[in-house]
């Protein structure tokens, strides 16, 4: 298993990030405990040319700033004032790309991800919506700006992602549309969607 490296964010193809990203291992460290979860489902949002990007057109305001930052950055937004959703924002410096992780498979801490959800066992669908992969991994807004390659330490709360070196197959990946973006005209139907 090994931390995945700044370069790993770094590249160009948004796209090719939220497919690679799938069936890595999202860690958490929340006041000392430890929960994970292979990531199982992804959306990329293509910045400044995506309608359904909050930074479409370069739209910079407190909330998105972060997404301009370098890749390896969480960018984590507040949805509907109740779900925080967690982001990868991808890409150099000064070029917004994003990837929504929307789903993960429970693995590690999964008596405590039971508690944060209020659940009394793991269903089928336990860790599937962006909602609750935050929820039960412990992962507030507030923690937005933390840096994904490890450079936290001391700090109460720390995200980062691992490749373990499962490999996931392309005729295992689902390819769609992204969730919740109408709004977006013809970019909402872009196939941005990837899932196992």
């Amino acid at each position: 298993m090994s931390l995945l490296p700044r370069s790993f964010y770094l590249r160009p193809d948004v796209v090719q990030i939220a497919r690679d990203l799938l069936g890595k291992h999202l860690i958490t460290r929340m006041d000392g405990v430890i929960t994970s979860g292979i990531i199982s489902e992804t959306e990329a949002y293509a910045g400044v040319t995506d309608r359904a990007s909050h930074a479409f057109g370069g739209r910079r305001t407190a909330r998105t700033e972060v997404m301009f930052a370098q890749g390896g950055t969480a960018y984590i937004y507040l949805c509907y004032g109740v779900h925080s959703l967690f982001n990868v924002v991808t890409n150099v410096t000064d070029i917004p790309h994003a990837v929504l992780i929307r789903g993960i498979v429970p693995v590690d801490g999964i008596d405590v991800m039971l508690k944060r959800s209020g659940k009394e066992q793991i269903t089928k669908d336990f860790g599937i919506g962006p909602g609750k992969v935050s929820k039960i991994l412990g992962i507030h807004y507030s923690d937005t700006g933390l840096d994904l390659t490890g450079n936290n330490e001391g700090a109460q709360s720390a995200i980062w992602i691992e490749d373990h070196g499962e490999t996931v197959l392309p005729e295992e990946i689902k390819v769609g549309p992204r969730i919740g973006v109408g709004y977006a005209g013809e970019d909402a139907g872009l196939p941005y969607r990837f899932r196992i």
